[in-house]
């Protein structure tokens, strides 16, 4: 198996180490990665100006490095860099990936969306830490290799899950092999915009966001409350919509 491995965190986050250890063994690994971090760029393309690509060796691992988004990473190394991809691994990223409001922003989701949308399945594996060095504390990175490589194998032996475009899953911030099936939870944090001062007197403003209390089931509340590993599957489809009451508002406006 051919083994595309990316994130938005760049070449020196500990989780790259920790996904690439994970799966070494398991097939033809390629990496590729932004040169910096692009955390929150969701499926964000670089339309104004060129991408380069280079080439490093970092910790015993041959990277290749763009200067572009996720998205950016997945469309070159598909279409330039590489024959064949068989699955496209994302992450593990630093902060967890759970809430409709987070997924729909993250680089380490947009990543494994554009491997999607190329009809190529993808797993996107992230870590409910705020801090890098809590990944590399020995308890933490042995269970995430473990649950990573038992994930990546069963993809290996048994297929990926038929119906669905991609596997996103949020480890907790203690070591655990306990998954859970998940649904998406609609919001993650509170919406909160702070207003302030530079030196010279000019206004700015910090975005901010607290957390809200997780509704049961969802995956901010296995991650979090439970302290499991939460497994949600997402499919890139938008039909799933109450036609009945698009058609009454289709019919409103070709009454006016």
């Amino acid at each position: 198996m051919d083994i595309l491995i990316t994130n938005d965190d760049g070449p020196y986050s500990p989780g790259l180490k920790v996904l690439y250890e994970s799966v070494k063994d398991i097939g033809n690994i390629y990496i590729v990665v932004p040169e910096t971090p692009k955390s929150a760029s969701g499926l964000g393309i670089t339309l104004h100006k060129p991408l380069r690509v280079s080439r490093i060796n970092f910790r015993d691992m041959d990277i290749f490095l763009i200067n572009g988004t996720p998205s950016d990473i997945v469309y070159i190394a598909l279409n330039t860099l590489f024959d064949k991809i068989d699955l496209v691994l994302s992450g593990v990223n630093i902060g967890d990936n759970t809430s409709m409001q987070v997924i729909l922003s993250s680089g380490t989701i947009g990543a494994a969306a554009q491997a999607a949308l190329s009809g190529i399945p993808a797993v996107a594996f992230s870590v409910a830490i705020d801090i890098p060095e809590k990944m590399e504390e020995e308890d933490m990175r042995k269970s995430l290799k473990k649950n990573i490589k038992k994930i990546v194998s069963g993809i290996v032996s048994k297929g990926f899950p038929k119906g669905i475009d991609i596997i996103n899953i949020n480890f907790p911030n203690k070591p655990t092999n306990i998954f859970e099936l998940a649904k998406i939870a609609r919001t993650r944090y509170s919406n909160i915009v702070y207003e302030r001062k530079d030196p010279r007197g000019q206004k700015y403003y910090w975005i901010y966001g607290e957390p809200l209390k997780p509704e049961p089931g969802t995956d901010v509340y296995v991650v979090h409350v439970k302290k499991n590993i939460a497994f949600t599957p997402i499919k890139l489809d938008f039909k799933d919509i109450s036609r009945d009451s698009v058609i009454d508002f289709l019919s409103y406006l070709n009454k006016q």
